[in-house]
């Protein structure tokens, strides 16, 4: 079971049931997707009649935790132990980015692939920025200069959909507070601890977020979805719209030519911000996991092997423009100019310890060595 979101179904359908039913030309892999995964799915896991692999996302996405907990996922250790497909003299886990394990890992064991490795950042439209002469600014003061400029063309300078994204804005308010009081601000988040949503670093971040609402937002955005305030932004209408790099592919219908999806890190905040202004919050997301009461168990781990190749890894980021967990798995392609340039993503991770079997999970920061291109 597939989540029929922002990464579309293709990569499953085009490459990786493809790469299992040749290597096993007498099984058939029964492709399924929904957009509301907990709604489709609930009902089967109730009744013991899990799907064998499920892409677990999306807005209404299951308790992971819970899932665990009741004993209805199975457990990857040897999946993460077996030779890499197509990666010679390396296990699947050696050929992953440090920290992948680590993050589906529940009470001391994996049980979930985070497979997309997802970079976080404010995305505006090159074209725009070429035909204005703007630049990507690094510096609060330079932001908000930017954004009256937008606001003086007509332009909503800085949105995002209240509807059902509003947690976009949240983890930008949180990527303000790692970056003006470092990333132990958001592991004491992670792991409740006692103050952890009063650190100055904190409130600093929601006072100046807030600010930025109030005098550059549209209120009537709160009420839309995501794929609206974004197609907005396609038309012109939006400046910068925070969102992850699953953003091109989930409007490649709807981009004019030439609009040059852009990122950028959210800009440095204060003077004295631990993190510099070129760091960029990324992490290992979208969790796929194999249902432990599964009529297939082992064939739903199988299916994750080829997933995890590197021609099957390449071939997602082809089709969605969003990088994976699986190193060098990008050999040969050429990125999305959206990409910050010379630098690529490599991540440096900033672990935390698991609160309870539902918080799992490594943040990535990495450090791009030049703006964004800006044509």
């Amino acid at each position: 079971m597939i989540f029929d979101g922002g990464l579309g179904t293709k990569y499953a359908t085009d490459v990786h049931k493809p790469s299992y039913e040749k290597k096993f030309p007498e099984s058939k892999v029964n492709f399924s997707s929904a957009q509301e995964i907990s709604t489709t799915l609930q009902p089967r896991f109730a009744s013991n009649t899990p799907p064998d692999m499920v892409n677990n996302a999306g807005s209404k996405l299951m308790d992971q935790g819970k899932l665990v907990e009741a004993g209805q996922v199975a457990d990857l250790s040897d999946l993460f132990a077996a030779p890499s497909l197509d990666i010679a003299g390396k296990t699947v886990a050696e050929t992953l980015v440090p920290g992948t394990v680590e993050q589906g890992t529940f009470n001391g064991k994996p049980y979930v692939l985070n497979y997309a490795y997802t970079v976080f950042g404010l995305w505006y439209s090159g074209k725009l920025f070429q035909e204005n002469g703007w630049t990507a600014p690094t510096t609060w003061a330079d932001f908000t200069a930017l954004l009256d400029k937008m606001k003086a063309k007509g332009i909503t300078p800085y949105s995002y959909a209240g509807a059902n994204a509003a947690y976009y804005q949240y983890l930008v308010i949180l990527t303000t507070a790692a970056k003006i009081g470092g990333p132990d601000v958001l592991k004491a988040i992670d792991n409740l601890e006692k103050g952890a949503w009063t650190n100055d670093a904190v409130k600093q971040a929601a006072t100046l977020w807030g600010e930025i609402g109030a005098k550059y937002g549209n209120k009537a955005h709160l009420g839309l979805k995501h794929t609206e305030v974004q197609l907005q932004q396609n038309q012109g209408k939006v400046g910068f719209y925070p969102s992850g790099s699953w953003l091109e592919n989930e409007q490649a219908k709807d981009t004019p030519a030439g609009f040059n999806y852009q990122v950028m890190p959210i800009p440095g905040a204060t003077a004295s911000d631990k993190l510099p202004a070129t760091a960029l919050y990324a992490a290992a997301g979208e969790m796929y996991f194999v249902a432990s009461k599964g009529k297939n168990v082992q064939g739903g781990k199988e299916y994750l092997r080829h997933m995890l190749s590197k021609a099957g890894a390449k071939g997602f980021t082809e089709l969605t423009k969003v990088l994976t967990v699986v190193q060098g798995s990008t050999e040969g392609l050429e990125m999305s100019p959206a990409w910050p340039r010379p630098a690529r993503p490599s991540p440096r991770p900033a672990r935390r310890t698991s609160a309870s079997a539902g918080t799992p999970g490594t943040r990535t920061w990495t450090t791009s060595a030049a703006p964004p291109r800006t044509s």
